[in-house]
C-alpha cells in the first residue's frame, strides 16, 4: 500500500513518555515503541478491546507478537502519519508500523523491514458509479488521504483533489455526495466498503501497481531491525500473518 511522508512537522510528546533510540544501533533493553496512526483499518485503529492498550489490527497483532517473541515489552504512540518518520528520525519511536509501503524514497532515510504485506490502490466508489477505470477520474471530485500512497498516485495522473487526515472522513464526503472517489489501499477499501452499505470498489491494476509494506527503523539500528526481521519470518512462514489478515477483514471496529 501506502502513504508518502509529505510534510515535515514534528509532533510534541512528553519526554517521560519518549524511548530514545541511539545512532549506534542499540535500542533500549527491555522496551519498544512503536509509532503508527490508528486510522488505517484493518491494520490499526481504537477499540475498546485493543489488542495493545486501546489499539487493535493486524499491524497491532503483528507488534504484540514481535514483543512476545523477543521478550520485550511494546508500547504505542499513536500520531499523525506525517509525523512518523519525523519522530522516528528524532527518536521518539524506536520503529514505525503504519501499513507503511517501502519505497526508494523512504529507503533513503530509513531501514525497512523485509515486506510483510502486499496491497495496491483502489476506488471506493457509490453503486452504479460511472467510475470504471481510473481514466474515468477526469473532472470528478476526488478524495485521498493526505500523505497514502493514494494522494501521490492521483498527483501522478494529474487530477485534482481534496486530502482528508482520516479515512473515515473520506468516507463521509463520498457518502454524503461531497465527491465522486475515494482513492485508497485495498485492504483498507475493502473494510470500509464492507461498513457502508451503497458503496463499491473500482480496481484498475493499469494504473495501480503492487506495494508492499514494512516496519521501518532508525538507519542503523541492526540490532532491532534483525530482532523485528526474525518475529516477522516466522509469523509469514508460519502463515500468522495470512491468518490475521483474514481474521481482521472479518472483523467490525
Amino acid at each position: 500500500m501506502k502513504r508518502i511522508l509529505k510534510k515535515l512537522g514534528v509532533m510534541a510528546v512528553g519526554a517521560a513518555m519518549l524511548v530514545m533510540t541511539a545512532g549506534c544501533g542499540k535500542t533500549d533493553s527491555d522496551k519498544i515503541v512503536f509509532g503508527t496512526n490508528a486510522e488505517f483499518p484493518p491494520f490499526e485503529f481504537v477499540s475498546s478491546s485493543g489488542v495493545i492498550g486501546e489499539y487493535d489490527g493486524i499491524d497491532m497483532a503483528i507488534v504484540k507478537k514481535i514483543g512476545e517473541d523477543s521478550g520485550k515489552e511494546v508500547t504505542i504512540n499513536n500520531m499523525e502519519f506525517d509525523s512518523l518518520l519525523i519522530a522516528l528520525d528524532k527518536g521518539q519511536v524506536d520503529a514505525v508500523i503504519s501499513g507503511m509501503t517501502i519505497t526508494d524514497e523512504r529507503k533513503e532515510a530509513v531501514d525497512f523491514s523485509e515486506p510483510y504485506y502486499t496491497a495496491t490502490q483502489v476506488m471506493i466508489v457509490k453503486e452504479g458509479s460511472d467510475i470504471q477505470k481510473a481514466s474515468d477520474m477526469a473532472d470528478k471530485r476526488i478524495v485521498v488521504i493526505q500523505g497514502y500512497t493514494g494522494e501521490i498516485c492521483v498527483q501522478d495522473l494529474g487530477y485534482e483533489y481534496e486530502a482528508f487526515k482520516k479515512g473515515t472522513e473520506a468516507i463521509m464526503e463520498l457518502k454524503n455526495d461531497k465527491c465522486d472517489v475515494v482513492v485508497i489501499d485495498s485492504a483498507t477499501a475493502e473494510k470500509y466498503v464492507a461498513d457502508n452499505e451503497g458503496l463499491a470498489i473500482v480496481e484498475d491494476p493499469s494504473a495501480f501497481g503492487i506495494e508492499e509494506y514494512g516496519i521501518a527503523v532508525k538507519k542503523g539500528n541492526t540490532e532491532l531491525l534483525k530482532l523485528i526481521n526474525d518475529s516477522l519470518s516466522k509469523m509469514i512462514a508460519d502463515g500468522t500473518v495470512s491468518e490475521l489478515a483474514a481474521q481482521y477483514a472479518e472483523t467490525e471496529e
